[in-house]
């Protein structure tokens, strides 16, 4: 699945949108293989389920699109309850999409602020927002990963180890010449 490349002005942009693109196919590889058993599988402890983080990193995306590009508009947030594997999966797609155009205006200059929440102090629009949204989306991915094995539904080598093969990421969405390069 490739996402659509949008316009950065300078080359630090297009490498941020890159390497978001690839972050979400990350995502989507994770829900494609997972046991559809696993989705609403209640985890030991008080954690949330597996449907539960992934809308809930959709719904953060939400958020962020909402607090820091208000006139990019975002699609309609998850139901942690009731969300299917393939709503999360087309939710995430186009949250990504809005997330990617929310890079390309910030990095491009068009945005002055990012805010991740109401509570938060705002940070300039720069590399440390693509970082911020990166880290919080692969914390994430490690719950979904570790309550999987935990719970007896251990997803394949190949897509666990292939969350790591960012050239081949890179090249599923679109970006041939790797990361920061032009395809």
């Amino acid at each position: 699945m490739s996402a659509p490349q949008a316009k950065v002005d300078s080359k630090l942009g297009r490498a941020a949108v890159q390497m978001f693109t690839a972050n979400e196919r990350m995502n989507q590889l994770l829900i494609e293989n997972l046991d559809p058993a696993a989705w609403k599988a209640e985890p030991p402890g008080r954690v949330r389920t597996i449907a539960a983080i992934f809308t809930h990193v959709h719904n953060v995306r939400c958020k962020w699109v909402r607090l820091t590009a208000p006139h990019v508009k975002g699609p309609a947030q998850l139901n942690r309850a009731s969300c299917t594997p393939r709503q999360a999966r087309a939710g995430l797609a186009a949250s990504a999409a809005r997330c990617c155009e929310m890079l390309t205006e910030g990095l491009g200059g068009r945005l002055e602020k990012f805010r991740r929440d109401g509570w938060a102090r705002p940070w300039p629009v720069g590399m440390e927002m693509v970082c911020y949204m990166i880290s919080h989306e692969a914390h994430h991915r490690g719950q979904v990963c570790m309550l999987a094995h935990q719970m007896g539904f251990r997803l394949p080598v190949e897509v666990t180890a292939g969350i790591w093969n960012w050239e081949t990421l890179w090249k599923e969405c679109g970006a041939e010449g790797g990361i920061g390069r032009d395809s």
